[in-house]
């Protein structure tokens, strides 16, 4: 469906990465950021994660000027609100309450992944071109005509936030906790850079992980053997069973993600008695790498700060990564050297009288928001403030 501001330019959906030619988005997408590969998005779709069935029916943007693509990003036609970490549950409420749909809504994002990253997958010479107001009709041309009720774009970075800045949409901040390296060669290195209670704190934890007899096994890529992969699918679903939810992602994905896209790819499981017990997924992307996936049978003292954070930041440092993305929420990681950093979003609500409500909402919560994490910034475990 195109939406037509510009005769040189047009906004338009496909309802499949598979629709897309490869080549075309990967020279738009690069391939530093994993979740931003053909391949990733790909599998997400093949595996059954992202379908109609599921309320994610894919529905990715492309962006054409005189026929040829010069634009793309991953988008969702989404009919209930799970699985995108910017909670706008009591806005459908609200609408709900009054009588009307909130759904279908035009999601641009990465699917079950909080992390910041570009999403706006433009030529050079386009997003130099494009100014905020044309993108805005664009993508309020196009939610309209596929008859949803507004469009939400979720962790932009730096670059598409200067695109997305423009007064009728709406601006949301959320507040994560990332590791950052500050010149760490080791873990030693960044247990020093620690006040001395936080640093003994730390050690102690480590030390009863060990005394309860687990250690820890990496596996990578294609050489992750499949009674490994099988074992840590299950300790991610029992993630969301406990909590009363079925998984978003299921064996087939992990499988598709070990052999399309390798390089990306680390597993960290805990062992114990020579039985695995707890596994965790990390992405290695070209600067950061992404904590994304968890899961236990059984509990064990400290075995989630360990297998997730410190089995993490070795695993950052031996890669020579500069920075840790564990996703969202986790106060408890601001005690173990994680720092506070702000994220965003964009929502374009086409009601008038609801914009105009929740853009009051926004505005309320910035001022939390930035008050919590100007609360975290001053209470960090470093003996002297991080760079």
């Amino acid at each position: 469906m195109p939406a037509n501001t510009d005769h040189a330019l047009t906004l338009e959906t496909c309802n499949s990465i598979h629709d897309i030619p490869p080549q075309d988005w990967q020279c738009l997408s690069g391939r530093g950021n994993p979740f931003l590969r053909y391949e990733f998005l790909r599998a997400l779709e093949d595996s059954g994660c992202t379908t109609a069935a599921t309320g994610w029916a894919p529905s990715h943007l492309v962006f054409r000027k005189a026929g040829r693509i010069v634009g793309v990003a991953p988008a969702y036609l989404k009919s209930h609100s799970m699985g995108e970490y910017v909670f706008d549950w009591a806005w459908a409420d609200a609408y709900q309450r009054h009588g009307l749909d909130y759904y279908p809504k035009l999601l641009i994002a990465i699917p079950f992944t909080p992390s910041a990253g570009p999403r706006l997958l433009l030529e050079p010479e386009l997003r130099s071109q494009l100014t905020p107001e044309q993108l805005h009709d664009l993508l309020g041309t196009l939610t309209e005509q596929l008859g949803a009720h507004s469009w939400h774009l979720l962790f932009p970075n730096d670059a598409d936030q200067r695109l997305l800045a423009y007064e009728p949409a709406l601006h949301r901040i959320g507040c994560q906790f990332h590791w950052h390296n500050h010149g760490y060669r080791e873990f030693d290195d960044f247990l020093a850079a620690l006040t001395s209670r936080k640093r003994k704190s730390i050690r102690k934890e480590r030390r009863q992980v060990a005394e309860q007899g687990i250690t820890f096994a990496r596996f990578s890529g294609r050489d992750i053997p499949d009674n490994v992969l099988a074992a840590f699918h299950v300790f991610y679903q029992a993630t969301y069973l406990k909590r009363g939810q079925r998984a978003y992602l299921n064996r087939s994905f992990f499988e598709q993600l070990r052999e399309q896209l390798p390089e990306h790819l680390h597993l960290i499981m805990a062992v114990r008695d020579s039985e695995m017990i707890a596994g965790a997924l990390f992405l290695e992307g070209e600067t950061t790498l992404y904590g994304r996936y968890w899961g236990c049978l059984d509990e064990y003292n400290h075995l989630h700060f360990e297998t997730c954070y410190y089995q993490g930041i070795e695993l950052a440092l031996s890669l020579g990564l500069d920075h840790i993305d564990a996703g969202a929420q986790g106060e408890h990681k601001l005690v173990r050297g994680f720092e506070p950093v702000i994220t965003h979003s964009w929502h374009g609500i086409l009601h008038p009288g609801f914009r105009e409500a929740i853009g009051n909402f926004t505005r309320e919560e910035a001022d939390h928001v930035q008050a919590y994490f100007d609360d975290a910034r001053s209470v960090l475990p470093f003996r002297q403030p991080a760079p």
